[in-house]
C-alpha cells in the first residue's frame, strides 16, 4: 500500500515597501549614491539638450526682431559752448541724451559725472544737481525714440584759465531701467498665424518633404550599390574605398563650389559636354532654372531641375556614410548561405534578394530614420547651391529668411518649431509602425 505526500509550500509575499526581492539594503545604498554620483551629469545633459529647444518655444511665442535684441539704453554726448579757458567767462555745459530704442521707454535715468577742478556752475537747471565736482542729473523717463537736451552753466577761475582741461575729458555715464521684450509677459500666437496662413509655408513644406524623401532613399540606394559593388574582394578594393569617402569628408562648400562650377550654364563642364553630344542646344542652368518641361508619352511635365539637382547633391554627398554601414553589415552574414544558396542554383540577383537584403533591413531602417533626421534639418548645402531659389526653399532656410533676412526672429523661431515638431511625428510614427515591423 502506498501512501501519498503532499508538500505544503508557503505562499510567496512580496516584500515590502514595493522593494525588490533580492536587493539587500547595502545594494539599495549603493544604487542610491549611484544615482546621486550621476544627477550632476544628467541635469548638465538635460540642460544643454533641453535648454536651446525651450528658449527657441518661448522666442516664438514673443513678438521680437532683431532690433529687439538690444534692449532700450540711453545715449548721452557732451558738449561745450563758450570760451571756456577765460577765467570768469559764462559757458555752457550740454548734456544730449536720446533713447536709442524707437518702441520701448527707459525710465529713471541717472545720469553722473565729473567737472574739473575749478570750474563752478553757477546755474544747473531743473533737473541736474551739482555737489562739489560730482555733477547728477535724474530723469523720470526717455519715451521711445525722444530726444533731451541737459543745459548747466558754468564759469572758471584763474587756476583753471592758466591750465584749461575740457569737461568733455571727463565720460559721462548714464543708466537707465528698460523692459527686454524677450522676458516681459507679452505672448502672441501672430508668428504662428503669420507662417501657417501663407501659402508659401504649404509649398514650402511639400519642397523639404521632396528634398528629404528623395534625397534619403538616394543617399541609401547609392550607398547600397557601393557597398554591393565593393563587397567581394578585387585589386584596388582598398583605394576605390578610399576614394568613396571624398564626397563625406570634403568639407561642403569646397563640393557645393565645385558642382556650381561644374554645371554652371555658361562655363560649366558638364553643359559643354551636353552641347558636345548634341543634347541641348544651350546651357542649362540646374541650380536657377525651377522646372523644364519633359514630354512623357505626349503629355508635358514641369520637371522640378533645381529641386532635382539639388537632391542629387544630397544623395551624392552622403550615400559614403550608408556605404561604410551597410558595408560593414554585408561583410558580417555568413558565407555558408550564400554557398548553399549557389548549390540550390540561386541567381545573384536572387541571393541578393533573399538573403542579403532581409538582413540589411535593420541597418537601413537606422540608416534611413538617421538621413531623414538630418536631411530635414539641412541647411548650408541648399543655402551654398541656390540660396533656396528656384523652387528649393526648405523649412530650414525659411528659419534663416524669416529670422534674418526680414529681421522676424520670432517667425523664424516659429518655423523651426514646426520643424521639431514634424521630426517628432515621424520619429514616433516610426518606432511605433516601422521600428516594430523590423523588429
Amino acid at each position: 500500500m502506498t501512501m501519498s505526500r503532499t508538500t505544503k509550500t508557503s505562499p510567496v509575499t512580496a516584500p515590502p515597501n514595493g522593494r525588490k526581492a533580492g536587493l539587500g539594503p547595502m545594494a539599495r545604498r549603493e544604487a542610491r549614491l549611484a544615482l546621486w554620483m550621476l544627477a550632476p551629469t544628467f541635469l548638465i545633459v538635460m540642460g544643454i539638450v533641453l535648454f536651446p529647444l525651450l528658449a527657441n518655444f518661448w522666442i516664438s511665442v514673443k513678438p521680437v526682431t532683431l532690433s529687439d535684441l538690444r534692449p532700450p539704453t540711453p545715449v548721452v554726448s557732451e558738449r561745450v559752448r563758450g570760451d571756456f579757458d577765460i577765467a570768469g567767462q559764462e559757458f555752457e555745459i550740454q548734456y544730449r541724451m536720446r533713447n536709442s530704442s524707437r518702441k520701448g521707454d527707459i525710465t529713471d535715468v541717472v545720469l553722473t559725472d565729473t567737472l574739473p577742478a575749478g570750474v563752478t556752475v553757477i546755474d544747473s537747471g531743473d533737473v541736474c544737481t551739482v555737489t562739489g565736482a560730482a555733477v547728477r542729473c535724474a530723469l523720470d523717463g526717455l519715451p521711445a525714440g525722444e530726444r533731451t537736451r541737459l543745459k548747466m552753466t558754468a564759469v572758471a577761475d584763474e587756476t583753471f584759465a592758466a591750465n584749461p582741461v575740457s569737461p568733455r575729458d571727463s565720460e559721462p555715464n548714464v543708466t537707465g531701467t528698460a523692459e527686454n521684450i524677450l522676458t516681459n509677459n507679452e505672448f502672441t500666437l501672430e508668428n504662428f498665424a503669420r507662417i501657417f496662413d501663407s501659402r508659401e509655408f504649404w509649398s514650402v513644406l511639400w519642397v523639404t518633404i521632396a528634398y528629404t524623401v528623395f534625397g534619403t532613399l538616394g543617399a541609401l540606394v547609392l550607398g547600397l550599390f557601393a557597398a554591393q559593388m565593393l563587397n567581394k574582394p578585387f585589386a584596388g578594393r582598398s583605394i576605390i574605398r578610399g576614394l568613396f569617402l571624398f564626397p563625406y569628408v570634403a568639407p561642403v562648400i569646397a563640393v557645393a563650389f565645385t558642382w556650381v562650377i561644374l554645371l554652371d550654364p555658361f562655363n560649366g563642364t558638364f553643359n559643354a559636354i551636353l552641347q558636345r553630344m548634341n543634347i541641348t542646344d544651350e546651357g542649362v542652368n540646374f541650380f536657377g532654372q525651377r522646372d523644364i518641361p519633359i514630354d512623357v508619352f505626349g503629355l508635358t511635365i514641369d520637371f522640378p531641375l533645381a529641386l532635382a539637382t539639388v537632391i542629387a547633391f544630397e544623395a551624392w554627398r552622403y550615400f559614403p556614410l550608408s556605404f561604410l554601414f551597410i558595408l560593414a553589415r554585408m561583410q558580417s552574414i555568413s558565407s555558408d548561405m550564400y554557398e548553399a544558396a549557389e548549390v540550390d542554383g540561386a541567381t545573384p540577383l536572387q541571393q541578393f534578394w533573399h538573403i542579403s537584403l532581409p538582413q540589411l533591413l535593420g541597418i537601413l531602417s537606422t540608416l534611413f530614420l538617421l538621413r531623414f533626421i538630418w536631411t530635414f534639418n539641412k541647411f548650408d548645402d541648399i543655402f551654398l547651391l541656390t540660396g533656396g531659389a528656384a523652387g528649393t526653399r526648405t523649412l530650414t532656410v525659411d528659419v534663416y529668411e524669416q529670422g534674418f533676412a526680414l529681421s522676424n526672429l520670432g517667425a523664424g523661431a516659429a518655423v523651426a518649431v514646426a520643424i521639431f515638431i514634424l521630426l517628432l511625428i515621424f520619429a514616433v510614427f516610426y518606432f511605433k509602425f516601422v521600428h516594430r515591423e523590423d523588429s
